[in-house]
């Protein structure tokens, strides 16, 4: 059980398997400790240098207790928060490891582990309701999604013939009429959102003579300030198991710069498309079950501020476009929740699968489990491994009968009978490679919605047999100047 001094609102969820319980308040004696329950506490407060959270500890089973004096039946022990310790740690998330003092004694008698996470508002911007999609969504039949922009170039086992995550990549995913395009983003070592999907890469020192073994070395993205991340022959990590490593590097100053590694999430939302939409997945780095970090990273920036980078970047500058947010990260997904109301957000599981080890944290470890996460943090829904969908499709009706939507990721949504079941157990949108192989070149879903709306709107189009908005913009004679008006004009939305 907790008790509180000096907040506004106290609010408790509770998720596993089979049930969530959300922002309630707690019963008089708290709930049990369950290893494969997630117990979460939220706060909210105007003073949060003058928090103190009293963690209080029962028997489960109190049998024939008699009350004396004071004493309060079943009670073993506390553990006390301060918010002056957060403050110290200087940290946005982190663990804390609390002392439980005997009530009589004061002894102490056992240790609680507490993960935390202090959500601030975007420093320097102020949000308004002037538009909100956090929680809406148009019924549609599976979207297609261009996974990091028209394919992965460097992992799958069919890899893309245009390096991934680059402005060519998405440009080229978009000419195919992908409705969305998903991309990775995270920060440089001096601030800069880029795109670019591992935590790492690889580079390699300028070797002296022509005989030399080209000597390959694996460094961290964030350590990497923007212009030097601009200039590098680069490869990726997986060159350093390669006997062959030298053949992956290209001479990237003889690339045009479309096809360039890193470039910025203000360039990509300048030039790609309006009616393209953006599945922005934002990196953090993940711990395995085994104990081992994702590019083994065990830090990494402060949260608050790593965020309010990417989602005043986006707020800024991202006009009509629809926007959807993604991370494999609960926290980020908590995070920008609440730290913005403009964008909705997706929950990214994994879930049970045969192709990735196991996650540490509990709410990403299954799909069932990220499903009540993002009931109880009210995400628009969950972006899910293909693998498990595949494998139990009632994981799909349950999410939503729910409300939620559903995407999903995977090898497997490559295969085109695997979509095709997707489609049909109601998935809302489908992240696969390749988009030009199975799509040719045409407007994407939205931008065929609005020359339909437009058609009824303007008598002078409805005898007009042009098939596309392109055509309407570039080779059609029949009021093509009137048209890209009156699309400029008309709302995005979702």
């Amino acid at each position: 059980m907790l008790h509180h001094k000096m907040a506004n609102t106290l609010e408790i969820s509770l998720i596993s398997d089979t049930e969530y319980k959300s922002r309630h308040s707690q019963p008089e004696c708290g709930y049990g400790l369950q290893a494969d329950r997630w117990t979460e506490y939220t706060i909210q407060t105007m003073e949060p240098d003058n928090l103190e959270l009293i963690f209080d500890f029962f028997e489960e089973d109190l049998g024939e207790t008699v009350i004396q004096g004071d004493e309060i039946p079943g009670h073993v022990g506390s553990a006390c928060l301060l918010s002056s310790t957060l403050g110290e740690s200087g940290k946005s998330a982190g663990i804390l490891t609390l002392p439980i003092m005997n009530r009589g004694s004061r002894k102490t008698i056992g240790k609680v582990r507490v993960d935390y996470i202090i959500i601030k508002p975007i420093n320097g911007f102020s949000c308004d309701m002037e538009a909100s999609y956090a929680k809406y969504w148009k019924p549609r039949t599976g979207l297609d999604v261009g996974h990091r922009g028209a394919g992965n170039s460097t992992t799958t086992t069919k890899l893309a013939k245009i390096r991934e995550n680059t402005i060519a990549s998405l440009k080229n995913a978009a000419k195919h009429g992908a409705a969305f395009v998903e991309f990775d983003v995270h920060l440089s070592r001096d601030h800069i959102p880029i795109i670019y999907h591992d935590l790492t890469c690889c580079i390699a020192m300028k070797k002296k003579m022509e005989t030399e073994t080209l000597e390959l070395f694996e460094i961290a993205v964030k350590e990497l300030t923007f212009p030097q991340l601009k200039l590098l022959k680069l490869t990726h990590v997986t060159a350093l198991k390669s006997k062959d490593s030298q053949v992956s590097f290209k001479e990237e100053e003889n690339i045009a710069s479309e096809m360039q590694p890193f470039p910025s999430l203000q360039s990509v939302l300048e030039l790609i498309p309006e009616e393209v939409g953006f599945n922005i997945e934002i990196k953090w780095i993940c711990q395995q079950k085994d104990g081992v970090w994702d590019g083994n990273l065990s830090t990494y920036f402060d949260m608050n501020v790593y965020l309010d980078i990417i989602l005043k970047t986006v707020l800024l500058k991202a006009g009509g476009r629809r926007v959807i947010f993604s991370s494999f990260d609960a926290d980020i997904c908590t995070m920008v929740r609440h730290k913005q109301n403009k964008y909705p957000i997706l929950f990214l599981t994994q879930g049970k699968c045969d192709t990735y080890p196991e996650l540490m944290d509990l709410r990403c470890r299954t799909t069932a489990i990220a499903t009540s996460f993002a009931l109880f943090e009210n995400l628009l829904g969950i972006n899910a491994h293909t693998e498990e969908l595949l494998k139990t499709p009632s994981y799909i009706d349950h999410a939503i009968s729910k409300g939620l939507v559903v995407f999903c990721w995977g090898d497997e949504a490559n295969e085109p009978e695997n979509r095709k079941k997707l489609r049909e157990y109601g998935v809302h949108g489908l992240v696969y490679d390749r988009i030009y192989d199975w799509m040719p070149e045409q407007p994407n879903i939205f931008q065929t919605e609005q020359l339909e709306r437009l058609k009824k709107e303007l008598p002078e189009l409805k005898s007009c047999v042009c098939p596309t908005v392109s055509h309407f913009n570039s080779l059609c004679n029949c009021n093509s100047s009137l048209i890209r008006a009156r699309m400029a004009e008309s709302t995005t939305g979702f």
